[in-house]
């Protein structure tokens, strides 16, 4: 597949385009008429802002076929279209997998996006890109360094402030590794420590310790962990070690220590925890698995007063079962037939249905990522590779106008054809509807001001 261009200026030109075939004919319009449509084409005018409160980032890690979930090609080749059906959903002339049954049922709350697009085709870089909103630093394998880019939990907490013992981001259950490392797009970057989202990882009946280190990121468990046993440990510690000596390392270790005792001494985040204070019938629809879990603990969270929680919902033991995440090199129809679609429809239909009932969907944001699309022809092992050039997602909630399909691929979905936007754009879009301007700046390392996006606004608020 012949490798495209990367473009951002794209929505500018589709804009201009999208004027002319509103059927106004141009033998009709004056030159001033005429120009005043050229120029709101050229500069879009921004929705009223939104007013989500919260955000909930549901992370499919590893790439999730948008030919087999939101973008099916079903008049495409056979070595394209794959083994899967679209169906109607609730939405007429709007199409999903037949994979995803439940989701079709919620799209009325759904803005599916199809035409997203970055030129990034490895794991990591390409979570950095969604999760960043920004190129990629470097090549090859990118472990977090104190210069990245923050992530977009972390540059939220800067506009969202918790009630006291709360985490101002939490991310659930695990952070995201490749090739047995953390990967860079996650953390605080040049915001520091503090504005890093903390682990914690969902209650679904494993032993885990306390707090615990994964490959270097603090990992909390809020089960079975004694607080003055913590803070014993912790006051002994500053006792041996003077403030001198204290590395960055330690800093880190010590700050999501006392975030720890913070939530444990306070009740919210506990009670949050506790899963089983929902009633029976809840908890089955989520699932009965780790992803489930996750999204009703991210429910939850919110409702603690968590301004901003992301769900992996694709990586090692999404169903119980280590391996399982959306990289779909081999058996990619089986793998997302039995295992990863029904996980995903259940929870994050759930998620929808849930929000929508207690009615809370319209204050909190939840957005569906994943690190880019697959391959539109199918390899020999029966499987899909890695595709930045267009993919899918989607964002319900937070005042996003459900029910519709923003942009499109090409008949093989390997290129945007209209309306192709960007990892920055999203970003755009979020802080948009959470009513934060995405011309704030922050303030990095160097107290350099930072433009906190620079997308533009997609038209679904």
């Amino acid at each position: 597949m012949p490798r495209q261009p990367f473009r951002t200026n794209t929505r500018h030109l589709i804009s201009r385009r999208r004027v002319l075939e509103t059927g106004a004919s141009l033998c009709g319009l004056s030159v001033p008429s005429y120009l005043q449509l050229k120029s709101a084409s050229a500069q879009p005018s921004l929705s009223v802002p939104g007013k989500a409160k919260s955000c909930i980032i549901v992370y499919l890690w590893g790439g999730m076929s948008h030919l087999e979930s939101f973008d099916l090609k079903p008049n495409a080749p056979v070595e394209i279209r794959g083994e899967f059906s679209p169906i109607s959903t609730c939405v007429p002339g709007i199409q999903i997998s037949e994979h995803l049954p439940r989701l079709a049922q919620q799209t009325d709350k759904l803005a599916i996006i199809r035409s997203i697009h970055h030129d990034d085709p490895a794991h990591g870089r390409g979570m950095y890109w969604n999760l960043t909103g920004h190129k990629p630093p470097r090549v090859g394998n990118i472990p977090p360094e104190p210069a990245d880019w923050p992530s977009l939990p972390a540059m939220v907490t800067k506009f969202r402030s918790p009630p006291k013992g709360v985490p101002s981001a939490v991310r659930l259950p695990y952070p995201l590794v490749d090739n047995g490392t953390l990967q860079a797009g996650e953390y605080g970057g040049w915001l520091g420590v503090q504005a890093e989202p903390i682990v914690i990882r969902t209650p679904t009946g494993q032993a885990f310790e306390g707090v615990s280190r994964s490959l270097g990121a603090e990992v909390l468990n809020l089960n079975d962990v004694d607080v003055l046993r913590l803070t014993t440990r912790r006051n002994l510690m500053a006792a041996l070690e003077p403030d001198s000596r204290r590395t960055t390392e330690h800093a880190s270790f010590q700050y999501f220590h006392d975030l720890a005792e913070d939530i444990l001494s306070g009740s919210a985040v506990k009670e949050a925890y506790s899963l089983e204070r929902e009633t029976p019938r809840i908890r089955e629809m989520y699932g009965q698995h780790i992803g489930g879990h996750s999204l009703l603990l991210a429910r939850r969270l919110t409702e603690a007063g968590v301004p901003v929680v992301q769900v992996c919902l694709a990586a090692g033991d999404l169903n119980g079962a280590a391996g399982d995440m959306w990289d779909t090199h081999g058996d990619n129809f089986n793998r997302l037939k039995k295992r990863l679609l029904p996980v995903f429809d259940q929870a994050t239909s759930a998620l929808l249905q849930d929000l929508s009932d207690r009615g809370s969907l319209g204050e909190t944001l939840v957005v569906v990522m994943t690190d880019f699309g697959r391959t539109p022809n199918i390899n020999a092992a029966a499987g899909r590779d890695h595709y930045p050039y267009v993919y899918s997602m989607a964002m319900a909630g937070g005042g996003i106008q459900g029910g519709q399909v923003y942009g499109s691929s090409d008949d093989k979905g390997a290129f945007p054809k209209s309306q192709a936007c960007t990892p920055p754009d999203v970003h755009a879009t979020i802080f948009h509807a959470m009513g934060i301007s995405p011309r704030e700046e922050l303030r990095d390392r160097l107290n350099r001001p930072q433009r906190i996006c620079d997308g533009e606004v997609l038209p679904l608020l």
